[in-house]
């Protein structure tokens, strides 16, 4: 999937929306091209879970342009949380 398509999905999803090819467009930071955009949403809808697993690839952006910036930081600091306790219980 496309990067830019990937953050695009990933902001609409943190803000409550459901992606569209709409609003995935509008929210894209570069152009892509509009077979990319339907192939990322395929892909999303086929499997959501393809955020999470995807989650390293996300660029973190400034937190004016992304509002839901806070709790993706709150999902990172809890990510190295837990490796820092993995790693202090060995």
């Amino acid at each position: 999937m496309h990067p830019a398509v990937l953050n695009a999905i990933a902001t609409l999803v943190a803000q409550g929306k459901t992606p569209t090819v709409a609003t995935t467009k509008a929210k894209l930071a570069e152009p892509v091209a509009m077979p990319l955009i339907i192939a990322g949403l395929t892909t999303y809808k086929n499997n959501p879970d393809i955020l999470s697993t995807c989650d390293d690839k996300l660029s973190l952006r400034d937190n004016s342009e992304q509002p839901g910036s806070e709790t993706q930081l709150d999902r990172i600091e809890a990510k190295l949380d837990k490796l820092i306790a993995l790693l202090e219980s060995r």
